[in-house]
């Protein structure tokens, strides 16, 4: 079932041809380092501007998924088209950003919310060399990417800034797009009910808190983006397939009637018959979705979406 995860989800190698070009019409940065950790691998990120931008490019930050456990940032969802968000992006005037995060074997959350917010901050610090708006940036993310939008988009707490990579600007960001998202992880059910019959595999939520600064309960609402809804969070879309049974749609609906309960511009979307990643579904149709809220949003005079 398409549903299902199954015990080869995670890839043994990606063949040559699975790499990314780089968009058409993009001024191309590849691998620019945006944070250096002693014993860790250093964190790179591509950027890619519109080569036709007569200003400042206002910015798209897109998180990759893969359960906090695998994923790269070149690397696309299931079998969406490889350049189908950074092309969509370019093609409707926006820069976009694509960023690797250490995984959960490599540190424990909030490491992986700190390297996401070090690659706000990093790319805030050097917009002018790279010709893109410091005042109008998103996150976008899938998944686990979605999760870490979220998290980067509601939480304004110094105690989870993280003193990662450039630390002397601010990570705010002016949206957020977030695709099939944990929202509440005391609320998720058993992961192993997700599995295909016979499968065993480590529960990625267990994973990311093993280690963490937190006992397991109190890690659980750490990581929760639930757990920071403001009023003033800054407009954030949802969507989410009612048939997900990796992530329950009630995960999405939770966030989205906490911030609407405080009067937060949130625009939540659920999608009969669509499982995760959008399978049984053409994710180019809500790729299209997100570029429009996020358009809207970045390419206005005011950060306001109209009506919700």
């Amino acid at each position: 079932m398409p549903n299902e995860i199954t015990a080869d989800f995670l890839p043994a190698f990606l063949p040559p041809e699975a790499l990314v070009d780089p968009p058409r019409n993009a001024v191309a940065h590849r691998g620019l380092i945006y944070a250096s950790i002693d014993g860790y691998r250093a964190l790179e990120l591509d950027l890619y501007v519109p080569a036709d931008a007569s200003a400042p490019a206002p910015l798209v930050v897109w998180i990759h998924g893969g359960a906090w456990i695998f994923g790269a940032r070149s690397q696309p969802p299931g079998d969406w088209d490889p350049n189908l968000v950074f092309q969509s992006a370019i093609d409707a005037g926006m820069a976009v950003a694509t960023i690797d995060y250490r995984h959960s074997r490599e540190a424990p959350f909030p490491a992986q919310l700190h390297d996401s917010k070090a690659a706000v901050r990093y790319l805030r610090t050097f917009a002018p060399q790279l010709g893109i708006d410091p005042d109008r940036i998103a996150v976008w993310g899938e998944s686990a990417g979605g999760h870490l939008a979220a998290l980067v988009a509601l939480v304004n707490d110094p105690e989870l800034e993280g003193n990662v990579g450039a630390t002397d600007v601010p990570s705010h960001v002016s949206a957020a797009v977030c695709f099939y998202p944990i929202t509440d992880a005391v609320a998720m059910p058993s992961f192993s009910e997700s599995l295909a019959e016979g499968v065993r595999l480590p529960s990625p939520i267990e994973m990311i808190l093993e280690g963490s600064p937190w006992p397991y309960e109190e890690g659980l609402r750490q990581m929760s983006p639930v757990s920071y809804v403001r009023f003033d969070a800054p407009p954030m879309l949802l969507i989410h397939g009612e048939a997900d049974r990796l992530v329950p749609v009630s995960q999405s609906q939770q966030l989205a009637r906490a911030l609407e309960q405080v009067n937060a511009d949130v625009h939540l979307i659920t999608v009969p018959g669509l499982h995760h990643v959008f399978y049984a579904g053409d994710p180019e149709v809500h790729v299209g979705t997100a570029i429009e809220f996020l358009a809207r949003i970045l390419k206005a005079p005011s950060p306001a979406l109209g009506t919700k």
